[in-house]
């Protein structure tokens, strides 16, 4: 049996705290640890949890280091072989813990797992974030099973089989403590979104692999930090999506990847622009900015990855398909369509 480190990332969110936390809390396996992550809070949610939860074990930091910085400094003290990942803002099934520990058990290559992943207001449908697990298009633009775009789909069951996933949603990610250390752990360039995208890839790029488990479910709220297209969420997925493909797509693919997403990123600007929505407009502009203004530390990290990458291909898991083309121009808005008979399941 494995032991898990349940680490909870919070800054000044008591109202999560008081509604989540409870059902962590109840979670039925004899072998787990809870770790509240406090950046810096002054909401006296710190306060609220030692008198509510004394069993959980409270690391307090000198300010608010975000998702990346505050997990990567609550690992040291986490006594458990698989580290848990846990936004503070997700209910859990009692029983969730078990199929994570079973699907480590099935196969020590497998580095990383991901919960299905319902949402907590509207339970009956897959949540935005991680769903039924993740993946990249051939332009490294990410999607899941149950979740394309703004597209949800209803969980009837489609996605109840174990998969191999490229990424696994940072909402809820369950990592062997070994890999996350060896690899650095989350990269803090990113702060926010994308770092656990970039994370599953270094995983798949070092012959590791990344799995969904949908005999563990988990409902995730969402939305709580960034609210969906703001100009700071717009800002940090553009602007990380470039560093995580020029960090981590093959040798072989990346003089012709890379143009050809950052042409589609000026063309999703220009229409931005022509739509009226200037503040997305500029927000894009300033992450290409700001991608060219640090790319030397961006190249640095590669060549470090370059190293000791073992795989030369990208993962069978970034899938051959242009999704901006099949949801936009065919109209196709579910994972099972877009893996049909003309695309099958090849990659590249």
């Amino acid at each position: 049996m494995h032991r898990f480190s349940i680490i909870i990332v919070s800054w000044n969110a008591l109202h999560h705290l008081q509604e989540f936390l409870p059902s962590v809390a109840k979670t039925h396996y004899d072998n787990y640890e809870i770790i509240l992550a406090n950046n810096a809070s002054s909401d006296g949610s710190v306060e609220w949890v030692e008198r509510q939860f004394p069993e959980v074990e409270i690391a307090t930091f000198d300010k608010n280091y975000g998702y990346c910085g505050g997990n990567n400094r609550a690992v040291p003290y986490a006594n458990g072989d698989i580290l848990l990942f846990l936004n503070n803002d997700v209910a859990v099934e009692q029983d969730w813990l078990q199929g994570l520990n079973d699907t480590f058990d099935e196969d020590k290559k497998i580095a990383a797992v991901q919960p299905k992943m319902l949402s907590y207001e509207n339970p009956e449908y897959f949540e935005y974030a991680g769903a039924a697990g993740g993946y990249l298009d051939k332009y490294g633009y990410p999607f899941c099973k149950g979740r394309i775009f703004d597209t949800l789909e209803t969980d009837l069951g489609q996605y109840d089989s174990p998969s191999d996933i490229l990424w696994g949603s940072g909402a809820a990610l369950a990592i062997r403590k070994e890999v996350f250390e060896e690899m650095g752990g989350f990269d803090e360039d990113f702060e926010f979104h994308m770092e656990e995208i970039d994370l599953c890839w270094r995983i798949w790029n070092e012959g590791l692999k990344v799995r969904y488990c949908p005999k563990s479910v988990v409902y995730h709220l969402g939305g709580g930090s960034m609210p969906m297209g703001s100009p700071r969420k717009v800002y940090y997925n553009y602007r990380n999506n470039l560093r995580m493909i020029w960090k981590n797509a093959s040798s072989g693919t990346l003089p012709y990847r890379f143009p050809i997403r950052y042409k589609l990123d000026i063309i999703a600007a220009f229409r931005s622009l022509f739509t009226g929505n200037i503040e997305e407009f500029k927000a894009i502009a300033r992450a290409h900015k700001d991608f060219w203004k640090y790319f030397h530390r961006t190249q640095q990290k590669r060549n470090k990855l370059l190293e000791s990458r073992k795989i030369s291909t990208n993962p069978e898991t970034m899938l051959s398909i242009n999704l901006i083309w099949d949801y936009f121009l065919r109209g196709k808005r579910h994972f099972n369509e877009l893996i049909d008979e003309t695309h099958g399941n090849s990659h590249i």
